[in-house]
Formats: C-alpha cells, structure tokens, sequence
C-alpha cells in the first residue's frame, strides 16, 4: 500500500474504526461492507503496517478524571527548532497533546491538564523554559472528536444519518 492510496474497503474500514475502534469488531466491519472477516483483519493489519493507523486512543473526560482544567497553549517556536521543541513539550507533565502548525507564528498547539491554576502556570513556565513563546492560552470547555465522514463512498453515505 502506497501513501495515500486507499480503496474504498480501506477508507470504510477506518470510517467505522472512527465512530467507536474499541466496540467494532472485524466481524462488525465485515457484515457492514459485506466482506469476510478475515479480509478485514487482514486490510486492518496492512492499515497498521504502513502507518496509516497509528494508535487506537481513548477518549477522556478529563473533569470527571479530576482535571477541571483543560487548556489549549498556543506557542511560537523558530521554524528551525519547531521538531524538536514539539517533541520536549511532549514530556512535559500535564500535557496531554502536542500539534505542529506549519505557518504562521503560532506553530506549537499544546493541550494539557491541570487540578489547579497552579498546575497550568507550572506547565506554562516549563514549556517557557524549553525555548516555546507562550502567544495565547485558552481554557477549554470540552473537545469532541468526530468520524471524518469523507472515508466512505457516496452509496454509503445514504445509509447514515
């Protein structure tokens, strides 16, 4: 499999992966696409093989875990270092997601977790230390991750509501 080159029966496979990965089985992606469940395990394992499907994450709610605090920091870093400080954020504690932006000054997106202001003022001044210009913080209310509706074929689409 070729970067980018996904038929139909792989980009509904990762369709359904999306909707709910821990609940779905290959037998349950097989009786949707009208396909074996072998043959989905086996275009599941390729899918996993060449990188496409990276990781299967869980979805936390960070208040009911007892982090009240959720925050997006949004940082500039020269565009030389911007690797390699995204990947120090990583390991600092209380951040829970890194993203690299590839324009503009704002290119380091930082989500992290906190009990307390305490807590985001730490991670504030540990990412200050690392070389990242804190541009803007942003308390979040709550995120909601969605199935990209895009992986499935025109006559799938019909079917859903």
């Amino acid at each position: 499999m070729k970067d980018g080159q996904l038929d139909s029966i792989d980009r509904s496979i990762l369709y359904y992966l999306q909707k709910d990965a821990r609940h779905t089985s290959s037998s349950d992606i097989a009786a949707e696409l009208d396909l074996s469940p072998s043959t989905v395990r086996t275009r599941l394992s390729k899918l996993e093989d060449s990188g496409v499907v990276r990781g299967y994450h869980i979805d936390i709610d960070y208040d009911r875990a007892g982090y009240p605090l959720y925050t997006k920091i949004i940082c500039t870093a020269p565009v030389t270092e911007r690797d390699e400080l995204a990947k120090a954020a990583r390991e600092v504690e209380g951040v829970t997601a890194v993203r690299e932006i590839m324009t503009g000054k704002r290119n380091v997106y930082v989500n992290a977790i906190g009990q307390s202001h305490d807590d985001l003022n730490r991670i504030a001044e540990d990412l200050d230390a690392l070389g990242l210009e804190i541009v803007d913080e942003q308390i979040i209310r709550d995120e909601y991750v969605c199935s990209y509706h895009g992986f499935l074929e025109d006559e799938h689409t019909e079917d859903e509501p």
